[in-house]
């Protein structure tokens, strides 16, 4: 299991409990979990958001 998929499955599991209310929750950690686990495993490039260029 690489770490895009461990934070998704992190966020999922953290908020997987209760109604509507609950499940926004539960889609909004998955969403944070599945960003964090992109950066981790590198396939996510944020230079674009800090204004960095590579060239």
């Amino acid at each position: 299991m690489n770490a895009t998929q461990l934070g998704l499955l992190t966020g999922l599991v953290a908020g997987a409990f209760g109604g509507f209310g609950a499940f926004l929750v539960v889609l909004v950690l998955a969403a944070h979990g599945l960003l964090v686990g992109r950066f981790l495993d590198g396939k996510l490039d944020l230079s674009a958001l800090a204004g960095r260029d590579r060239g």
